[in-house]
Parts: C-alpha cells; structure tokens; sequence
C-alpha cells in the first residue's frame, strides 16, 4: 500500500524460432489437437473480409522497421481482430439471427402469399389485355404513323455544292 522502493523488470523471453512462427501457433492452445473446422462460408459470400494483416499495414522496401517490432504488431492486430470479432459475435449474433429470422420469414411469407398469387393473377390478365391493347394500336396509332409515312415519303432533299 505504500510506495515501493524496488525496481521491478518484466522481460518476455522467446526463443528466434518462436518469433518467427505465424500467428496461428501462437493463438491455438499446444497440446490439443484440433480437427479442420468446417468452412463456414461454402459460397463465398463474404470474400472482401478475408482481411490480413498485410492488407492493412504494409510497409515498403525502402522503410522496415524492427522485426520483432513487426511480429510483435503483427501478433497485436491478429489478437485484437480475434478477441473484438470473438465479444462481438458472442453479445450480438443471437440477437441479429433473431431479428434476421423474422425478416426473412416475414418476406417469405409475403412473397409466396401475396406477391406470387398477384403475379399469377396478372399473366393470367395478360393475354386478354394483349388483345385490348393489340385493337387499341391498330385503331389510332398505326393509320396515324402510315399518313405521316405517305407524307414524310414525297419529301426530297437535295444536297448542291456552290
């Protein structure tokens, strides 16, 4: 509770080898083994979050920092893009699946009770309307455009160079 007088110094001891491991050793607990997941996104959906920590950061030829300062930032980003997905997927994947299932359910049964039918309603109207609509063109517009044929058809133009 009152002031410490000693100096205390943390080191973390690693061997080359353990530097130089990718991440994915360093996350999995040794000792178990682990069987390959199954793959989650079989179609592909979600191909621009296959983000990696070279995607984000990357430094060019010409500037490189420490290599242990870059594993160590490489460690950092893997962990806290590991552990923030982990806390966010446990508190809200429950409630998005919830509020996802009744949305899709809610569209489902509105397309296959009521969009479907009005559609089926329609392409059955549709050929009486074709017949309407085939009378209705024959009638005004096509006399219409063969007298503005006729009379567009007695025009010449000339073309005269001077």
């Amino acid at each position: 509770m009152g002031l410490e007088k000693e100096k205390l110094d943390t080191s973390i001891i690693m061997d080359e080898d353990e530097f130089n491991r990718s991440i994915e050793p360093i996350l999995s607990n040794k000792g178990k083994v682990y069987t390959a997941s199954p793959d989650r996104d079989p179609n592909d959906i979600n191909p621009h979050l296959k983000v990696g920590f070279e995607d984000v950061i990357a430094e060019p030829i010409s500037t490189h920092s420490f290599d242990r300062v870059w594993i160590g930032s490489h460690a950092t980003f893997e962990l806290v893009k590991f552990g923030f997905y982990r806390l966010l997927t446990t508190l809200l994947a429950v409630p998005v699946a919830f509020i996802l299932g009744i949305v899709f359910g809610v569209l489902s049964c509105v397309h296959i009770w009521v969009v479907m039918p009005m559609i089926q309603s329609f392409m059955m109207l549709l050929p009486s309307i074709h017949i309407v609509w085939r009378s209705l063109t024959d009638i005004l517009v096509t006399p219409l455009f063969h007298s503005m044929g006729k009379i567009l058809s007695s025009i010449q133009v000339k073309a005269t160079e001077n």
